[in-house]
């Protein structure tokens, strides 16, 4: 990671004085070494603050929305992973960027840390992450601790959908990562699906009841890119920050999973931003499962252009009676 790091910083400071590039859209660290939130760089001074490490999970093709509108002149260059491809081509789909004023940079991802696992095995005052490949040193203001790498992965990290790039202008991964087999990403799904209603509901209140309404998975989405989201309109009645129900507290989950349907590339970044580490991703995840059960695989994002099965029609497309089955078992 600190060698593709050290290539990635060198390109853009390439870019950036050549004028390829007039703007940079990557990482900044925050307080902590693992607190990287996105950044833009206008500069190669404000660049010297760019960097990528195993902390940087943030997909960066939501920001492009606002970024290409705000540009007035040359090219803003993104900093992608191969997952956030995806959503860079959904949007492109969807008309809500302009490739025209994106540089993409796909950079080499082995799968992206999770703080929060980490401290999870009771490793406080965290000072520095090696990442040695398989096993982490982690440097604390207590000593020393090590644990294995998989250990620590993101939960998307752990059921990627691929390491290749389906978008780029330039890729840097000087390591690319071998094939290897990866967890069924649709194994928590089918253990709920397994159920009874009654355990599913329970499963879900429990979870949802957590809900701050805090709009961090909306507003992370890519594919919440409306320009007037209906949960912000004062007149609909559910524009409350607080749930004043049990029924408002699903209500907000379940019609946005419904919105994104076809749409969701499982980022899963709605889970990873979620401060209540609700399982968010799992409703997007089960309208992909069935979906590919329905309709026959379909990967959100995969291809630019391509049409949802839930957006197009063909002979072959499964009988409402059949939905209707499987939506009362």
């Amino acid at each position: 990671m600190q060698k593709t790091a050290g290539l990635i910083k060198k390109r853009v400071l390439e870019l950036l004085a050549d004028g390829t590039v007039t703007k940079v859209l990557g990482w900044k660290e925050g307080d902590f070494i693992y607190d990287v939130t996105p950044a833009s760089f206008l500069s190669a001074q404000e660049a010297d603050g760019l960097v990528y490490s195993s902390f940087c999970g943030a997909n960066l093709s939501k920001y492009l929305i606002s970024e290409c509108k705000a540009l007035t002149e040359g090219k803003i260059l993104a900093l992608l992973k191969p997952c956030d491809t995806y959503s860079f081509n959904q949007l492109l789909t969807e008309h809500r960027i302009d490739r025209d004023k994106v540089y993409v940079i796909g950079v080499g991802c082995k799968g992206m840390l999770d703080i929060e696992k980490i401290k999870a095995m009771g490793i406080k005052g965290i000072t520095k992450v090696i990442d040695n490949g398989k096993e982490l040193d982690i440097k604390t203001i207590y000593g020393s601790k090590t644990c294995k790498r998989e250990d620590a992965l993101l939960e998307k990290c752990l059921c990627c959908k691929s390491k290749n790039f389906k978008a780029f202008d330039e890729i840097i991964d000087p390591e690319p990562e071998t094939k290897e087999e990866k967890a069924d990403r649709f194994a928590k799904v089918s253990e709920l699906e397994a159920m009874t209603a009654e355990e599913r509901y329970a499963f879900w209140q429990e979870q949802l009841s957590k809900c701050i309404r805090c709009n961090a998975c909306r507003n992370v989405c890519p594919a919440c890119s409306c320009m007037k989201c209906v949960f912000d309109n004062p007149v609909s009645g559910v524009s409350s920050k607080a749930n004043t129900d049990s029924f408002e507290e699903k209500m907000f989950h379940i019609i946005r999973a419904f919105h994104v349907a076809g749409r969701c590339t499982d980022c899963g970044e709605c889970s990873r931003v979620c401060p209540q580490n609700i399982p968010l991703h799992l409703l997007n995840r089960k309208f992909i499962k069935d979906i590919n059960e329905l309709y026959g695989e379909y990967q959100a994002g995969e291809e630019v252009g391509s049409r949802a099965p839930l957006a197009d029609f063909t002979f072959d497309d499964a009988e409402p009676s059949v939905v209707n089955e499987r939506g009362n078992s």
